[in-house]
């Protein structure tokens, strides 16, 4: 649990990221897990370390290219300078690399804000994933047609959320039982990102608590 050894792509390159292993390595699922607009940060390996105690491999992915901040101007420009292309194309690298350690290891992606938003774009774009856990993120209606997610979904949303509105969540619910996507979406009274325990004036801990048991119980009935 140590996030030291690297995970090693098809072409034998080391992903940016960081591996956080479970702590008997015999861990029956795996989580590709992306990180908030700030970057690949402190609290983004803390909940990889957490999941890793709860018994899964995880990986963290950098998209950034190891660049972090905690100026919202500065995280929404780096954002806006990713390219949505490549980050999907890291994040199949990072599912594809989990599964090749192992076999018929079955692997969930995971993330908050825009690495919700990812996640969700991933599941529409990858059918082999096995689950798909967004936490305040939805993606842009013509960058992912979510209907064609296969994976069964859980999502946490706030209540008191300007980028992922309640009209918003609304809206993903109805496209997501119109593809028969199998789903659980949770809504809090809270604000957005009340589980980043770093943001004290949105950290909601016992919505956080909440969320992490539902993922937590989510993803051992997926993953096994």
């Amino acid at each position: 649990m140590t996030g030291q050894t690297q995970l090693i792509g098809k072409q034998g390159q080391a992903l940016a990221g960081y591996l956080s292993e479970a702590p008997k390595g015999d861990a029956p699922g795996a989580v590709v897990l992306i990180h908030e607009y700030w970057g690949l940060n402190g609290h983004t390996r803390d909940v990889a370390d957490r999941l890793a105690r709860e018994g899964f491999t995880v990986f963290a992915v950098d998209l950034y290219e190891g660049r972090v901040t905690k100026d919202a101007s500065e995280a929404n420009a780096m954002l806006k300078a990713m390219a949505w292309d490549k980050a999907t194309a890291d994040l199949r690298a990072a599912v594809e690399a989990l599964r090749a350690r192992k076999p018929g290891t079955k692997v969930a992606i995971m993330g908050f804000c825009m690495g919700g938003a990812l996640t969700l774009l991933a599941a529409a774009n990858e059918p082999g994933l096995d689950a798909a856990v967004p936490f305040y993120g939805i993606p842009p209606e013509e960058a992912a047609d979510v209907s064609r997610i296969r994976a069964p979904v859980l999502g946490h949303y706030a209540n008191n959320d300007e980028w992922c509105s309640p009209e918003r969540v609304d809206a993903l619910e109805k496209r997501l039982k119109g593809g028969g996507v199998p789903m659980e979406i949770h809504r809090y009274d809270a604000q957005h990102a009340f589980f980043n325990d770093t943001r004290p004036e949105v950290y909601s801990p016992d919505n956080a608590a909440k969320a992490w048991q539902r993922t937590v119980d989510f993803l051992h009935a997926k993953l096994g």
